[in-house]
């Protein structure tokens, strides 16, 4: 008997600890995702507002321009050049480019017309683009800047960010992710001494569903 009740409460402690030892795991993964995405977290809910009242936050656009002029022996290369379509911008093209207006053009796929290379160069919170005329080698350059706001509206929306702000937007849902799934699992491991905590998170989520089915049209 006395064995029996040893062997119960050996259990008993080993369920314990391992319980202890989750939670240990648990709160370190959620305070590790939190304190990683915190500052990310607060960009998007920023910008989430930014976003949803567009209107009340627009901002005059500055418009920069500049003009240059193609050497003869770059000009004369134009003409090997596609008659029509879509091709990538040559290293002597965008080297020129460069040297004419300082604006670096190398990699860029340019839209080719018997009169004109035409180089969209898209950007956060604002639009560029670059033109040149084949037949004499004028370059026009163009950049809108709509300010602040909207860069950091574009950031939100992954607009014209690049592969490498798409890959940390990956890696800053994942890590959201984690935070989201450890806090749920945490609510439940202390929902017993708190009774609000289900009926709270089921209002969190008829919320938007609610809305969704009878105020969005």
């Amino acid at each position: 008997m006395n064995v029996n009740v040893r062997d119960v409460a050996g259990e008993r402690a080993a369920r314990s600890n391992r319980r202890a030892q989750f939670m240990r795991q648990l709160r370190q993964w959620h305070w590790i995702s939190g304190a990683i995405s915190l500052i990310s977290m607060l960009l998007f809910a920023i910008t989430g507002i930014t976003l949803n009242h567009s209107s009340s936050f627009e901002s005059k656009a500055a418009t920069t321009t500049a003009e240059g002029t193609l050497p003869q022996d770059v000009l004369t290369g134009l003409a090997a050049g596609p008659k029509t379509g879509r091709a990538a911008v040559s290293a002597a093209l965008a080297a020129a480019v460069l040297a004419a207006i300082g604006v670096d053009v190398v990699g860029r796929e340019a839209e080719w017309s018997d009169g004109e290379v035409y180089v969209s160069l898209p950007r956060p919170g604002g639009d560029a683009w670059v033109s040149i005329e084949r037949d004499t080698g004028k370059i026009t350059y163009e950049k809108t800047d709509r300010g602040w706001v909207s860069y950091l509206n574009d950031l939100h929306k992954g607009r014209h960010t690049g592969p490498a702000w798409s890959l940390f937007i990956d890696v800053f849902a994942i890590v959201s992710v984690v935070f989201c799934v450890t806090g749920l699992l945490l609510l439940q491991m202390y929902a017993n001494g708190r009774p609000s905590t289900w009926p709270v998170v089921a209002a969190g989520l008829a919320l938007p569903v609610l809305l969704a089915l009878f105020l969005i049209h």
